[in-house]
C-alpha cells in the first residue's frame, strides 16, 4: 500500500496515530516501534504487535516528522511510546525554518 496525503495511519504496538502530510517515498514501509503501521480503516482486524525496546523513543503530539530526504512528512495526532521509521531509517522532528533577519 502506498500512503496518500490525508491518510491516517495507526500503530499496532501503542497509541501512536499520524496523518500523512507529504508522501513521495513510493511503497517504502513506515514503522512505529519496529512494526508496520496500518490504515485507520483496516485497523480493527490488525493483529497487535510487540514494541521493540530499541525503537521506543516515543512520538510527540502535534509534531511533524520527516525523513532525511524530506520525501515524507507526518503529523502526529496521538502520541505513543514507539518511534517512527521509514524503511528502517528513523524519522526526526521537523525543525522550523529560520526567519530572515530584519534590519
Amino acid at each position: 500500500m502506498e500512503p496518500r496525503v490525508g491518510l491516517t495511519l495507526l500503530s499496532t504496538v501503542d497509541d501512536t496515530a499520524v496523518v500523512v502530510v507529504r508522501w513521495s517515498a513510493g511503497t517504502t514501509t513506515l514503522t512505529c516501534g519496529g512494526v508496520p503501521m496500518v490504515d485507520k480503516a483496516g485497523h480493527e482486524g490488525a493483529a497487535r504487535g510487540v514494541l521493540d525496546a530499541a525503537r521506543a523513543a516515543g512520538t510527540e503530539l502535534g509534531k511533524r516528522y520527516v525523513d532525511p530526504e524530506a520525501s515524507v512528512e507526518l503529523l502526529c495526532t496521538k502520541p505513543g511510546r514507539g518511534s517512527l521509521a521509514l524503511g528502517g531509517v528513523p524519522l526526526t522532528i521537523k525543525t522550523a525554518k529560520p526567519l530572515p533577519a530584519s534590519d
